[in-house]
């Protein structure tokens, strides 16, 4: 009769107990976060009480140039009391427009293929979809 052979896998717990903060933040200089959300949901409102600041965020294009206003899933922004999260806004969900869902599946799935840990998505936080 076969032996009943058990697996004991380590829980997050155990894993994160082994972890000190300090070596958490020296291997993840930054948080990255896609927020998800519809269109004037309140995402930003929203990541500024997170945040703890009245400030408007500030928005970067691919050579690292400040823009203002603009709302694209590739465009990264940060608030500058809070330049270790690295937020992404997804445009806003509407009814009807698959494309929108299309465009934050793609970049979910290109940050899930990066090696560079600077550039993987570590959160996606939703908003209610329904009005």
């Amino acid at each position: 009769m076969p032996s009943a052979h058990t697996c004991s896998q380590p829980t997050i717990e155990h894993i994160m107990s082994n972890v000190s903060s300090s070596e958490l933040r020296k291997k993840y200089t930054h948080f990255r976060i896609l927020v998800i959300g519809r269109a004037n949901a309140g995402k930003t409102t929203l990541l500024k009480r997170v945040c703890n600041t009245n400030e408007d965020p500030c928005i970067y294009d691919e050579k690292k140039k400040a823009l203002r206003g603009i709302h694209d899933i590739n465009r990264p922004f940060v608030f500058a009391s809070n330049p270790q999260f690295i937020f992404h806004d997804s445009p806003g969900f509407e009814a009807g427009d698959e494309s929108q869902l299309i465009q934050v599946q793609s970049f979910i799935e290109e940050r899930a293929r990066a090696t560079d840990r600077n550039e993987q998505l570590h959160a996606i936080w939703s908003l209610p979809l329904l009005r």
